[in-house]
């Protein structure tokens, strides 16, 4: 079936962009100002529009300047097109994403963190020409480096905030001490804190080596443990290694022992279980310029914990 406006097919969608200006300037001449071109041109944009689609828009003399029936229909389609056509530039502007570069994050080994993972998730959907790249250090390397800008955040176990730094809360990491399945104490449920002092003790390096910023220190110095030190690793795996090993006892990690230990081979000790832990930080340095990249996953990471119910009310005192 033929249409009863053949020529509209090869309507030049300019001449309904001027017909707009046209409209909303109500005069010739300032819509020629407006899209900067001479005033003969949008007349004669104008009859051509008319004459495509067979009516007359707008009533016009020196003193009148009024659309016509067909003008205001013509307007408000022309009004609808525009706007729709704006919302898919939004629309492809948002999933057009020219965000690049690359995330550094330092991080101690194993922490339990859903809301970081939701956030690296997030960060991949919507910005996939970023790269990330995630280092294992322990606490004080990272602090020192977050303190000297060589990176720009890192997440850490702290006993507490550092003045000269920003720290953010996020979580409480629960720890407790575990012995080998071929130890004396594997199985025991009423080993005494003196026969823990006692013990051959597997240590992180890095608390063994005067990380003074390292909470391993607080929890094992605070239970009187690591007094008989026969091994040690700045590497959680090595340390649970070593533990399942039968060498000594040591602490790590309750929920990551629960996910990576298969519980034949260790055995967690009840005797000071529910009070080791150490609180785990956000650190950035408030003197350091972040790149876009980085702007853009702290932001999305601030709304992972959100999302993912982990952020506090109240930092710890």
């Amino acid at each position: 079936m033929a249409t009863r406006y053949p020529r509209i097919h090869n309507l030049n969608w300019n001449l309904l962009r001027t017909f707009l200006v046209i409209v909303e300037e109500r005069s010739i001449t300032k819509a020629a100002d407006k899209l900067l071109v001479r005033q003969p041109s949008v007349t004669a944009a104008l009859q051509k529009l008319e004459e495509t689609l067979g009516c007359q828009l707008i009533q016009r003399d020196s003193r009148r300047f009024i659309l016509t029936n067909h003008g205001e229909m013509l307007r408000q389609e022309c009004m609808e097109i525009f706007r729709r056509v704006e919302r898919i530039g939004e629309k492809l502007s948002a999933d057009e994403d020219d965000l690049t570069g690359q995330i550094r994050i330092q991080i101690v080994t194993h922490v339990a963190m859903p809301g970081l993972d939701q956030a690296l998730r997030q960060m991949r959907r919507r910005h996939p020409s970023v790269s990330v790249r995630i280092d294992v250090a322990n606490s004080q390397d990272i602090v020192r480096a977050i303190a000297q800008k060589q990176t720009p955040f890192g997440f850490c176990l702290l006993p507490k905030p550092l003045a000269a730094l920003d720290c953010r809360f996020l979580m409480r990491e629960e720890f407790g001490i575990y012995c080998g399945a071929t130890h004396p104490m594997h199985g025991r449920t009423d080993v005494t804190l003196d026969e823990l002092r006692q013990e051959a003790f597997i240590a992180f390096a890095c608390s063994q080596e005067g990380g003074a910023l390292e909470p391993m220190i607080a929890l094992r110095d605070g239970a009187g443990l690591g007094t008989w030190t026969v091994g040690s690793s700045p590497n959680l795996e090595e340390v649970r290694r070593l533990i399942a090993a039968g060498l000594g006892i040591g602490i790590l990690p309750i929920d990551t022992a629960k996910c990576v230990v298969d519980p034949e081979q260790l055995w967690l000790i009840p005797t000071l279980n529910g009070s080791l832990g150490a609180d785990v930080y956000l650190v950035t340095n408030p003197d350091m310029e972040l790149g876009a990249a980085e702007k853009a996953f702290l932001d999305i990471f601030n709304t992972a914990l959100f999302d993912a119910q982990q952020q506090p009310s109240d930092a710890p005192a």
